[in-house]
């Protein structure tokens, strides 16, 4: 994925490049700081592919691949409609993706990816989070409970439709990353898109794994860091709250699904008797049938109206890993807080040891103080030598604080408008969401009274 020289972008009409040119003019192109890839390049998930195979330890397993096919925007509307590019990609492919992004790109809000599979509740309880470090947290993966789903859905990885959601959800996470300001012009995001071979190499050239946060230093910054700023810690808390209410939100929307399918189901029965009624009368016979038919057909809608609803609900979902990610952008400033904070610390202690040193007070009581009482004091010359080691160490140290103090300075600009961006998206999709499922239920109470009429008018006739 050579990174082709300006002078080579900057040729027009040039006839003499060579195809590896050529490609490389078209990725420097696609990928144009600044601008969304979306704008120059269709995107889809088309389809999805049960396959076997071996896997690490060479041992038989079933997977799902995901048909990615990608097309260039300027060829569809100048009607050409070419035939897509095309390549399969494993849900961990997306997850190695992801995981690049969150490490390179910490100041932004980095899309999530749809559930890997349908945790059963009780299962989630007694095992141990097994995700990757900056693909979920274990608070994330709680969340991916049987609780939110209707429980009349499978819960098999391989199933169908729950596959299907996947994909789709799949494709909205490419157009997320894509439709990015900042993401969207990633050159591994690209090779993601474009290149079947030779990816993953790629991505673990970039040294992304080395630069990753351990939990254990994130969560030593979130208790030491002594000043925090009151912008994050309120989005930190606010990233809390709105997981809470969507959780909140899908355990209702499971509950009524559960119970919705059982009235629906039980209105069966209404067409069984009225059936078995029909058959004992001669006037009334026609009627009778013809009602029960309709609340047969009433009782099976339910399955396409909650199917429906759970595209709401896996609306609903991307926010609630939405949150998580939101939350990790404030953990990372926490870090870069505290990083500078500890560099602060580490060049003002060795301020006072050169004061010390060249003073010959000792103001706190330390290890040097005790030795010195124990073993006499140093000659001029052991704390000449001291006092130039400090002077060296006091100018890196002044040169690490600066160079803290500017990372972290970076940092809170661009995630701050990352998050300002990603608050303008949230609000428009839940807005969205919100009335589409309203719209939703009114065309649903309105079936079933056209049902009710429909059987009345049945029932008249008799």
């Amino acid at each position: 994925m050579a990174d082709s020289g300006s002078e080579d972008i900057a040729v027009i009409g040039n006839t003499d490049l060579t195809p590896s040119e050529s490609e490389n003019n078209v990725k420097n192109a696609m990928v144009e700081k600044g601008t969304s890839l979306l704008k120059k390049m269709e995107i889809s998930v088309a389809e999805a592919e049960k396959r076997t195979g071996k896997n690490a330890v060479n041992m038989q397993e079933t997977y799902t691949v995901y048909l990615i096919e990608t097309r260039p925007v300027d060829a569809a509307s100048e009607g050409t409609n070419p035939v897509p590019d095309s390549l399969w990609r494993r849900y961990s492919e997306f997850e190695l993706l992801r995981n690049y992004l969150l490490v390179t790109y910490p100041f932004l809000v980095v899309p999530p990816l749809p559930e890997k599979r349908v945790c059963k509740q009780d299962a989630l309880v007694t095992a141990a989070c097994k995700c990757d470090l900056h693909s979920c947290t274990v608070t994330s993966c709680f969340l991916q409970q049987a609780e939110f789903v209707w429980h009349k859905l499978s819960a098999d990885n391989m199933d169908p439709d729950f596959v299907e959601r996947r994909r789709v959800g799949l494709e909205n996470f490419l157009l997320r990353v894509a439709s990015h300001p900042d993401l969207s012009s990633d050159k591994i995001f690209y090779s993601f898109l474009t290149e079947e071979n030779g990816w993953k190499e790629t991505v673990f050239e970039t040294g992304f794994q080395a630069k990753a946060d351990s939990r254990l230093k994130a969560l030593n910054a979130t208790f030491r860091v002594k000043n925090p700023d009151k912008r994050f810690a309120e989005m930190k808390h606010y990233g809390d709250e709105l997981q809470s209410v969507i959780s909140q939100l899908l355990r209702v929307r499971a509950r009524a699904a559960d119970r919705l399918y059982g009235v629906y189901k039980v209105h069966g029965n209404y067409g069984r008797v009225f059936s078995e009624w029909s058959a004992i009368e001669k006037e009334m016979g026609d009627g009778l049938q013809s009602a029960g038919h309709h609340m047969d057909a009433y009782a099976a809608s339910v399955d396409d109206i909650l199917e429906e609803e759970e595209h709401y609900a896996d609306q609903l979902k991307e926010y609630l890993f939405y949150a998580d990610a939101l939350r990790a952008v404030c953990r990372k400033h926490e870090l870069t807080q505290y990083e500078l904070e500890m560099a602060a610390q580490d060049l003002t202690s060795k301020k006072q040891q050169r004061e010390e040193l060249a003073t010959g007070t000792i103001r706190t009581f330390s290890l040097k103080g005790v030795t010195s009482k124990l073993f006499g004091q140093e000659t001029p010359e052991q704390r000449e030598a001291k006092l130039k080691m400090l002077e060296t160490q006091i100018e890196e140290g002044e040169e690490l604080v600066k160079e803290r103090n500017a990372e972290c300075e970076e940092f809170v600009k661009s995630a701050w408008v990352d998050i300002e961006r990603f608050k303008e998206q949230k609000d428009h999709d839940l807005r969205e969401a919100l009335i589409s499922y309203a719209i939703m239920q009114i065309s649903m109470c309105k079936k079933g009274i056209q049902v009710w009429n429909n059987a009345k008018e049945c029932f008249s006739k008799m």
